[in-house]
């Protein structure tokens, strides 16, 4: 028995995965569905990820650690530029990439630059095509675009292609077997009883956020931010003041809805999720403020872990 296999068998594998990919192709969804937990907030919405989640899988055969990252889009002002950044950032370092394309729309031009991002990089790189059980299924159109770019930049990277459906689990467990084959043999890198590291704060805010967005849809998500001002963790119940910014006093009325009905719903039901991923009840203090252009003040940004 070489070395290796000595301390293959001792520690199995452990390694770093960035799933990266265009907004909306369903990263959040997949890491969730691999975890078996929420970690990411879903929505349909453009940029309901807007900071890099580490999500963290421990099993039988060994660790994965999932950065869970914003979704590469057509950005518009500060704030998007700062989610992009971080999205292309977030492969520097890690031990496999995970590529994440929505195999039942055409590739857009946020795909043609991914594949030209992974023709340079050096460590094994995954391509998932998710929602391959929708109709059409673009993965043929895909594949194209991968050859016509690795001719055009003569490339012999060689990525492992899966079909999934993270919102059903078709091919979940093959791809997590592939996750696992290309990360190096080593020890955990976090104590096995850890989901993430991902701060409380954030994650709060994070799960009032989606709440809002199921709610606003389309009418000013983008506008909207959440920050956890404080929590006092009692034995029996946690107390969270936390504040909405939103961005013109027109804003402020929708969020809070006719009657406070809309805001009202929003806590009650962030209240329930939490309990439920906490296991001790919450009382959520909710607060809109009106901050100006908050979008492109780099010290709010900043203040919210986007900048």
């Amino acid at each position: 028995m070489t070395e290796f296999d000595s301390e293959l068998m001792e520690f199995g594998r452990s390694g770093i995965a960035a799933i990266v990919g265009r907004t909306n192709v369903g990263k959040s969804t997949l890491v969730n569905h691999l975890l078996g937990e929420k970690v990411s907030i879903v929505s349909d919405t453009v940029q309901t990820t807007r900071n890099v989640i580490r999500a963290i899988l421990t099993e039988e055969r060994g660790q994965l650690v999932f950065l869970d990252t914003p979704g590469v889009h057509k950005a518009e002002g500060e704030l998007g530029k700062n989610l992009n950044k971080a999205a292309r950032s977030a492969v520097q370092g890690t031990d496999v990439i995970l590529l994440v394309l929505d195999a039942s729309t055409r590739p857009e031009l946020e795909d043609d630059g991914w594949f030209r991002r992974i023709t340079r990089e050096e460590v094994p790189c995954i391509i998932a095509l998710n929602k391959s059980d929708r109709k059409p299924d673009r993965s043929a159109e895909y594949k194209q675009l991968w050859e016509e770019i690795c001719q055009e930049k003569e490339s012999i990277v060689q990525p492992v292609w899966a079909s999934v459906s993270a919102l059903h689990g078709d091919g979940m467990a093959e791809l997590l077997g592939i996750l696992f084959e290309h990360v190096p043999a080593g020890p955990p890198l976090f104590p096995e009883d850890i989901l993430t590291d991902y701060p409380r704060k954030l994650n709060i805010a994070d799960v009032i956020r989606e709440k809002l967005f199921h709610r606003l849809h389309a009418e000013l998500p983008h506008a909207v931010a959440v920050w956890v001002e404080s929590i006092d963790e009692q034995e029996k119940k946690w107390t969270v003041e936390a504040s909405i910014y939103v961005e013109r006093h027109s804003q402020k009325g929708i969020v809070i809805g006719e009657k406070g009905r809309l805001l009202k719903w929003v806590r009650e039901q962030a209240e329930k999720e939490l309990y439920e991923m906490y296991g001790v009840r919450f009382k959520l203090k909710l607060w809109v403020k009106v901050e100006k252009d908050w979008r492109k003040n780099f010290w709010i940004l900043k203040k919210l872990g986007y900048a």
